[in-house]
């Protein structure tokens, strides 16, 4: 696919806006209705999705060039897809995959931003999106007499992913969860310095040959190692195993779970118990990768037919992902369980939530940006009388760590897999 082949969703974008908020039906609080972030901080209608329909349409038609403009709005976008799930509900368009195309066109054409080139320069010497050393990636195991399946074998591979392996604070949510899992009783191993990035975010940047790389590596790499199983507690990796290869007819032939689903299994079988009671309000915040991007990918191929004015016929009848099958029951069902804890949720939940921020390279190239956005949600945790905020990937926490820093913020910021092991 190309950003030409979404011609006809330029020109059907009707600018209902619908795109900027979440859906009508699902305000519950004047305070917190919009669902994209880069259009509510600032407020001008290139920064939405059918404002990027406009650009698209006037780069189409030659009426302007990729400049440093075009990149500052296409790169204030973290990608959460917030816009996609509420366009599907006034119209079946897809600004997220003409986002997607647009992304990957400036990096085609070398209009590449400095930061996000660091970035992938890193990841291509280094195989993290990190910046850091190849060779201490199976660091954070030490200590914990892990197999390690580049030269031993067991039925399942715990890939920890970029952020979670190198960042220190995370570090422990990595060894908690593999501890988890192994103390359940489950074969289980690490690929060690083998473990390379998925490539998911570098193709939210727009490097589509890294995620076509990456998917390749780690295909063969867990073939070779013989693993039926494959288990990541980053939400990122989890989309990116699941969703993303699938998309580009490269699924992994063995069984993807995010950490939540596994767990949640070993709850069911009675091999993970809660004796231990956790006497604290949580709010849980859905992670756009395990979540909304997180629903499987849907193969379309056909005739896309102008009938009547705008309205457009599919042939054969097109399918679409409206973000209703990520996960969000079972982290849900996980937090219910847990002795003493008290849960509430917030006002934009599940398909409609609002991005934590960190996504789509803005955490690097704006992170004022991805800390503003974090700051919002912790406002609408507090709102709701959370005492603490609870997600299930790496990244989301990262970005609410340095929210509540940058605004002196005291509320308490946990992985699920923190409260998980305080419960047992």
């Amino acid at each position: 696919m190309t950003y030409q082949d979404y011609t006809h969703d330029m020109q059907r974008c009707t600018r209902c806006s619908y795109c900027k908020w979440i859906p009508y039906r699902y305000m519950k609080s004047t305070d917190f209705m919009e669902g994209c972030p880069s259009l509510a901080r600032y407020n001008w209608h290139a920064y939405s999705a059918s404002g990027k329909f406009n650009i698209a349409y006037s780069l189409l038609k030659d009426r302007i060039e990729i400049d440093e403009t075009f990149l500052d709005v296409l790169y204030h976008c973290q990608m959460d897809g917030s816009c996609d799930v509420s366009c599907k509900v006034q119209q079946d368009l897809e600004p997220l995959q003409l986002m997607q195309e647009l992304r990957i066109k400036c990096v085609e054409e070398g209009q590449l931003l400095p930061v996000h080139m660091l970035v992938i320069e890193g990841l291509r010497k280094e195989d993290n999106m990190m910046q850091a050393l190849k060779a201490d990636r199976g660091k954070w195991t030490e200590g914990l007499n892990t197999k390690d399946l580049s030269s031993e074998s067991a039925e399942v591979v715990y890939h920890a992913g970029c952020r979670y392996s190198y960042d220190e604070e995370l570090k422990s949510i990595a060894r908690a969860g593999l501890t988890l899992l192994r103390d359940a009783g489950v074969d289980i191993g690490i690929m060690g310095t083998e473990e390379a990035c998925c490539g998911g975010r570098a193709y939210e940047l727009g490097y589509a040959g890294e995620l076509t790389k990456y998917a390749e590596h780690q295909i063969e790499t867990l073939r070779t190692a013989g693993v039926k199983t494959l288990v990541t507690p980053c939400a990122d990796c989890y989309a990116a195993f699941k969703v993303l290869y699938d998309k580009i007819d490269k699924k992994p032939e063995m069984e993807v779970f995010h950490i939540t689903q596994y767990i949640h299994r070993l709850i069911e079988e009675g091999k993970i118990r809660f004796t231990r009671e956790v006497p604290v309000t949580v709010t849980y915040h859905d992670p756009c990768h395990l979540g909304r991007l997180g629903e499987p990918w849907i193969h379309w191929q056909g005739k896309e037919t102008k009938a009547m004015g705008p309205m457009i016929i599919h042939d054969p009848p097109k399918k679409f992902r409206r973000g209703a099958n990520g996960v969000y029951e079972t982290p849900r069902d996980i937090l219910k369980a847990i002795p003493g804890l008290r849960f509430i949720e917030m006002y934009r939940i599940k398909e409609y939530t609002w991005c934590c921020g960190a996504g789509g390279g803005v955490i690097d190239t704006h992170p004022d940006f991805a800390v503003w956005t974090g700051a919002e949600r912790l406002k609408e945790a507090h709102a709701v009388g959370a005492e603490a905020i609870v997600s299930a990937c790496g990244w989301c926490k990262r970005n609410f760590l340095d929210a509540a820093a940058e605004s002196d913020d005291d509320i308490e910021v946990y992985d699920i897999i923190e409260l998980v092991q305080k419960a047992m």
